[in-house]
């Protein structure tokens, strides 16, 4: 096992637990057409997908060419209004954190959702502003599961990427961290589907909750 320099991480399903808000948003969309709304239960596990994945959950088949841009539009408006009111730290999370600081390993975020409401989140979450580089899915013109975007957060974080983790909860996360040459962390807690096989996804390890990532790397009794 390479002793990590950096830890990256995905944001939605690995650090914050940003499914109410979308699930909300999706909601109002599904209201405005007349549709039937979904319960979080359903949205959840397609959290990763973002809007894309939502609105197709909600609108099935009529989620097409034509009606995809104006669908995804009015999400994205309706994300906006409210993003973070119901958003949380996933448990643990927070000590985790904390911890890699008191060990000097820094920690990073690589995510696809825009810069827009990455930046809205943040600032309503204190322990994530020490982050040594944050990378959003606007930020390079490619996104997950390019590994572009976590070699540029290792280059912002001065760490060889042979030297970084990344954890994240979506295939496409491992995928980018396996061709960055990074050790690679399944958070299982995340938003999986059932119909999703991580067990193929080919991680390094993985995690069903936030605090065992301190087990791997051996700092469960790091003092904070």
């Amino acid at each position: 096992m390479i002793k990590p320099e950096a830890i990256l991480f995905d944001l939605d399903g690995t650090l914050l637990d940003t499914a109410p808000d979308l699930h909300r948003a999706l909601n109002t969309v599904l209201a405005a057409h007349g549709r039937p709304e979904v319960t979080l239960q359903q949205a959840r596990p397609v959290a990763s997908h973002g809007s894309t994945g939502l609105l197709e959950l909600g609108f099935g088949d009529d989620f097409n060419e034509h009606s995809r841009l104006p669908l995804r539009q009015a999400f994205l408006d309706a994300y906006a209004d409210d993003p973070h009111r119901d958003t949380r730290y996933f448990a643990g999370v927070e000590t985790l954190l904390a911890k890699l600081q008191n060990a000097s390993i820094k920690y990073a975020i690589v995510t696809n959702k825009p810069t827009q409401f990455t930046d809205a989140l943040l600032p309503h979450f204190t322990q994530l502003q020490a982050s040594s580089a944050v990378v959003c899915g606007d930020t390079l013109k490619v996104a997950k599961p390019d590994p572009a975007p976590l070699l540029y957060a290792a280059q912002l974080s001065q760490v060889d990427p042979a030297r970084c983790w990344y954890v994240g909860d979506a295939e496409r996360d491992i995928e980018a961290g396996r061709r960055a040459g990074m050790t690679t962390v399944l958070a299982a807690y995340g938003y999986i589907a059932d119909h999703d096989q991580p067990d193929r996804w080919q991680a390094s390890y993985a995690i069903s909750d936030a605090l065992q990532l301190l087990d791997l790397l051996k700092l469960t009794d790091a003092v904070l």
